[in-house]
């Protein structure tokens, strides 16, 4: 099951404690916590672009970690930054792209289908 991130500390102890890994369209910060849930929380700057920029970024990421959050460990809590290439790409494109961030953070279960 996943659940949003919505308190200011739990963004800020993810980016502290949290393993980053960067990749050309997005900023993910992954940490290993307890529990049965995957958190996730996005995040996009202001110098991305307006309102309707922005928004279009976070659906973006949301139907990207949709796609592959069956994969993911249990007790995982995650923070996607935007980065301006983001603008370019779809959605299938993302997911491979946070598909190799989770398997490079070690929290990745491969499961046969």
């Amino acid at each position: 099951m996943t659940e949003k991130l919505k308190l200011n500390k739990e963004f800020r102890r993810t980016y502290g404690r949290g393993k980053s890994v960067v990749n050309h369209a997005l900023v993910c910060y992954i940490l290993h916590c307890g529990g049965d849930n995957i958190r996730y929380g996005i995040t996009v700057s202001k110098k991305l672009g307006k309102a309707v920029k922005r928004n279009r970024a976070k659906r973006l990421i949301s139907a990207a970690f949709r796609s592959v959050s069956a994969n993911i460990k249990p007790g995982t809590q995650v923070v996607f930054v935007a980065r301006s290439a983001i603008f370019n790409q779809k959605s299938y494109q993302i997911a491979q792209t946070m598909r190799s961030s989770f398997i490079s953070a070690g929290a990745w279960e491969e499961y046969d289908r």
